[in-house]
């Protein structure tokens, strides 16, 4: 298996495990959220695909930390009821820390290892966008884990996400 079929198997092992955590999530923000993560992994697929076929493009920015963001605002207008269990959702979501964190690092050591200067910037790219994905992640845990999640709605700043 050659490195573009690895990182597509990645990519779709992400969109896979992002869409599950839709599935399972009865708070409609986090499913919103999950399903944002998901449509960006099979950007991702897509653009390794290409990728392995000689292709070289200029990846486009999918806006998805604004969107997250606008979802959590949303839901701290809402103010809903969250539903959340969070001992189970906190692990199934650590999980997807672990993902990210292995995509990030596969594209920067890859990165390191082409010579072709527009791969290499596809490449850091997707690791940069995996690493968003990853504080994207952080956060939904740190939301999660707290006794009153309601009142992590009010103080989130998102502050360290702007630099994406």
């Amino acid at each position: 298996m050659n490195i573009y079929e690895f990182a597509m198997q990645m990519e779709k092992d992400g969109e896979n495990y992002y869409r599950k955590l839709a599935g399972q999530s009865k708070e409609p923000g986090l499913k919103k959220i999950f399903t944002m993560l998901a449509d960006d992994e099979v950007y991702h697929y897509q653009l390794v695909e290409r990728l392995g076929k000689g292709q070289r493009e200029n990846p486009v920015d999918s806006g998805i930390l604004e969107n997250v963001k606008n979802v959590f605002v949303s839901m701290k207008e809402i103010k809903e009821e969250l539903h959340i269990d969070t001992t189970k959702a906190a692990n199934e979501f650590r999980k997807a820390c672990t993902i990210e964190e292995k995509s990030r690092d596969f594209y920067q050591e890859k990165a390191e290892q082409v010579e072709d200067a527009q791969e290499k910037e596809i490449l850091l790219y997707l690791a940069k966008w995996e690493d968003g994905h990853l504080r994207i992640i952080e956060n939904i845990v740190e939301f999660v884990s707290r006794p009153e999640p309601g009142n992590w709605l009010e103080n989130a700043e998102w502050h360290h996400l702007d630099e994406y």
